[in-house]
C-alpha cells in the first residue's frame, strides 16, 4: 500500500524486509505473527516528534522505514545529538524495561514508517516469548556501544575537524562507492551536525569548508563527496 510519504506501507511484520537488521530475526513465525497483532502502524513526515526527553514511557516505536534523531537537551537549551536510528530499531527500550520516562527526545529526520507497541503488550509479549530477549540484548549492546563512541568523539577529540572527520567516516561507511569517492545523502543540517559534536554551526561550516579546499570532499545540495578516505582518516589517526 502507498503511503502518504512517496514510500510502500508494509503492515506485516512477517512479511517485513528489514528483519534481518533487527531483533525480529531472532523470532520464531509464531513469535512475530503475535506481534503482529499488538502493534499498530503509522506513516510520519520529517520533523515528527516521537517522544520527548523526561515524558512518561508508554510504549516502544519500531523504525520500519525511514530515520529518527536520537537527542537530549540541557536546561540552557542546548541539544547534543545522540545518534541517528535506522529502520530495524526499538527506540524507547530501555525507559520501557525500566518502566521509567523516556531518556532522550525523537524526532523524524525524513518521512518514515513506525510501528507502535504499549508498554504492557510489548512486556506481555517478551514474557509469552523469552526467545526475543536475544535481540534485545543485542541491540541494548550495540546502542552502549555507540553510546560510548559518541562520549569519545564529543569528549575526548581535539579538534572540530577531528570530530567531523570521524563523523563523515562513520556515515559512509558502507556506502556506495564509484571511481575511489564515497557518495551519501547528509542527513543533518549543519547546525545539527554540530549538535552532533559538540560544536557551532559556524565552526562546521567553516571545517567542512576546509575540507573542500583541500579536495577531501564536495558538497551538491545533500548528497555529499568523500573524494579522498584516507586523507580524511589521517584527521582522526592523528589524534
Amino acid at each position: 500500500m502507498k503511503g502518504p510519504y512517496g514510500f510502500e506501507m508494509n503492515d506485516n511484520c512477517e512479511n517485513c524486509n528489514v528483519k534481518g537488521n533487527s531483533f525480529f530475526c531472532q523470532l520464531s513465525p509464531a513469535a512475530t505473527k503475535h506481534f503482529n497483532t499488538i502493534k499498530s502502524t503509522s506513516a510520519y513526515p520529517d520533523g515528527a516528534v516521537l517522544f520527548l526527553e523526561q515524558q512518561a514511557s508508554h510504549g516502544i516505536f519500531v523504525l520500519c522505514q525511514g530515520e529518527v534523531k536520537l537527542s537530549i537537551s540541557s536546561s540552557e537549551g542546548k541539544t547534543l545529538i545522540l545518534r541517528i536510528a535506522k529502520p530495524g530499531e526499538i527506540l524507547g527500550l530501555t525507559a520501557v524495561l525500566g518502566n521509567r520516562p523516556y531518556e532522550v527526545s525523537a524526532e523524524t529526520l525524513r518521512p518514515s514508517q513506525i510501528a507502535f507497541v504499549r508498554r504492557d503488550d510489548f512486556v506481555r509479549f517478551l514474557t509469552a516469548f523469552p526467545e526475543a530477549m536475544q535481540g534485545l540484548v543485542r541491540q541494548l549492546s550495540s546502542n552502549y556501544r555507540g553510546a560510548c563512541e559518541q562520549l569519545r568523539t564529543v569528549a575526548l577529540s581535539t579538534t572540530v575537524q577531528e570530530k567531523l572527520a570521524k563523523l563523515l567516516l562513520d556515515w559512509s561507511a558502507g556506502a556506495d562507492s564509484s571511481k575511489g569517492s564515497t557518495h551519501i545523502k547528509m542527513p543533518l543540517t549543519h547546525e545539527e551536525i554540530a549538535e552532533f559534536i559538540g560544536s557551532s554551526r559556524e565552526t562546521v561550516t567553516r571545517a567542512l569548508g576546509d575540507f573542500k579546499q583541500r579536495h577531501l570532499v564536495t558538497l551538491k545540495g545533500s548528497t555529499l563527496t568523500i573524494e579522498n578516505r584516507e586523507a580524511l582518516a589521517s584527521f582522526v589517526n592523528a589524534a
